[in-house]
């Protein structure tokens, strides 16, 4: 009578075949689990793409980290879901964050007078579109450089931050730090009688 080999201990011996580092049980690996672990990301994300993404992250840690699962605690398979359902959620949260930081960047720049000449155009425009163009030039290099990546090169900051070989938050503060300082050069421009007559 033939005794059929228990799913735990394949488990087990794929496992160890991952610890030492051979490249072909991470294949069976994948190819048993893969489509479970996109079908979890899918229904936290309810995005393909991000499912994709996500699974890549699960088995790009398996590979790079397999002593992190202990079979003693369950199976490959339920860890492997439970890796992908946390991966999901922290995608979910981090593309909240995202669209919370565009809206308050967005925001920002609307409070911005619009620069651009119109059909109307008068004294007062073209004095602003000049205090914009002086007001980017004061900026010091790194703001300027995330500020023309952002919003003149239609770049995302997390674009702008990988051509500029920065990590993601300092592209963010930076961007924010000159949206604030150039909402705050632009919101009262001087008035030349004014200041024509302070002197």
């Amino acid at each position: 009578m033939v005794v059929p080999v228990e799913p735990t201990f394949t488990e087990a011996e794929l496992h160890q075949r991952l610890v030492y580092g051979d490249e072909s049980a991470l294949g069976e690996v994948y190819a048993a689990y893969g489509g479970l672990v996109r079908r979890v990301a899918v229904r936290v994300t309810r995005s393909p793409a991000a499912a994709e993404d996500v699974a890549q992250e699960v088995f790009a840690q398996l590979w790079s980290r397999p002593y992190a699962f202990d079979a003693r605690r369950g199976t490959l398979r339920t860890w492997l879901s439970m890796l992908a359902h946390r991966r999901a959620v922290d995608w979910v949260r981090g593309e909240a964050r995202h669209r919370k930081d565009a809206r308050a960047d967005d925001a920002a720049l609307h409070a911005i007078p619009d620069a651009a000449p119109g059909p109307d155009e008068t004294v007062v425009d073209r004095e602003r579109s000049l205090l914009l163009h002086t007001a980017l030039a004061e900026l010091p290099q790194p703001q300027r450089e995330v500020v023309h990546l952002a919003y003149f090169a239609g770049r995302t900051y997390r674009q702008a931050a990988v051509e500029l070989g920065i990590p993601e938050g300092t592209a963010k503060t930076r961007l924010r730090a000159a949206l604030r300082r150039l909402a705050e050069t632009l919101a009262d421009p001087p008035d030349p009688a004014l200041e024509r007559g302070a002197r």
